[in-house]
């Protein structure tokens, strides 16, 4: 029983100028992370205008999946707009589409 007294006693308690200081540090940190990573996806979303995966007047493919029975100039179309999704807008085709609909370009 003495035993456990004495250990309980002694035990070492962080001075509350150690606790100020690692809370602070630990703030810092978080504050760091959260602007690196908001100024990483400010980054992402800026687009180059060349960097586009379809721009008007190029022509796409539906993937044969998508359009089964038909050859690939039957399922090749016009894009008429781009939005600002990332998503387009096809001349003879209604609806909004986006890239994992068609056939990369080779």
């Amino acid at each position: 029983m003495q035993i456990k007294r004495l250990t309980l006693e002694k035990r070492h308690f962080m001075k509350d100028e150690t606790k100020r200081w690692l809370s602070s540090l630990a703030v810092a940190a978080g504050t760091l992370g959260t602007a690196f990573l908001i100024k990483k996806r400010a980054k992402s979303k800026e687009v180059v205008n060349g960097n586009k995966w379809a721009r008007p007047g190029m022509l796409v493919t539906f993937r044969a999946e998508l359009m089964p029975g038909r050859d690939a100039s039957e399922r090749t179309y016009r894009v008429k707009t781009l939005l600002p999704s990332d998503r387009i807008l096809l001349e003879s085709v209604a609806g909004e589409h986006t890239k994992g609909e068609f056939e990369r370009v080779r």
